[in-house]
């Protein structure tokens, strides 16, 4: 049982709890970290992509951030980051690498698997400058099925498009385009 912190808009935790396939049949507000693996190559930007497990109870198959979870309860927003990364891709960051790119509060209703997904959340989104080859990380086979770096360009078009199953907001992309061009 994962249990998450019930947040109010902004994120900070209302002092209740909730289990996280309730959150997710309720659309009840919790907290998730987002973070985007980055990287300057011959002078373009390239974003590290997963393509989630099928198995995941949600966009299974998708393409997807280098790294997000769900933050459980009595954690925050930058060690959940960090210990995601660590977990999903075995990157292991220290908070000060980690870019904060800002906040996004979202929410979106889809069935899956035969059910109902309803995500409500406050997530924290971070950028990480880290230039490694695709083939060199661990990744955790359960979560993902792939890892493949792409131009930030073509997956903006990608998203834009619809051309492959994604679950990439174009908005963190343009929060995170922004940053890394400083």
């Amino acid at each position: 049982m994962e249990l998450l912190d019930i947040v109010d808009e902004k994120g900070n935790p209302t002092g209740k709890t909730v289990e996280r396939e309730i959150a997710h049949r309720q659309g009840i507000l919790h907290r998730t970290s987002h973070v985007w693996v980055m990287r300057k190559i011959k002078g373009k930007t390239q974003v590290l992509l997963q393509r989630r497990s099928v198995n995941k109870d949600s966009f299974p198959g998708c393409y997807d951030i280098s790294s997000a979870g769900h933050i459980p309860a009595g954690d925050e927003f930058l060690e959940s980051a960090l210990r995601e990364l660590e977990e999903e891709l075995g990157i292991i960051a220290k908070p000060k690498e980690l870019i904060y790119c800002g906040q996004r509060r979202f929410e979106f209703r889809q069935w899956f698997h035969g059910h109902e997904f309803w995500d409500n959340q406050v997530s924290n989104i971070y950028a990480l400058r880290r230039n490694i080859k695709a083939s060199a990380l661990i990744i955790q086979e359960a979560e993902i099925e792939a890892v493949q770096w792409m131009d930030l360009d073509q997956c903006i078009n990608m998203v834009k498009s619809g051309t492959v199953p994604h679950c990439i907001w174009i908005e963190e992309l343009e929060m995170i385009s922004s940053i890394h061009s400083k």
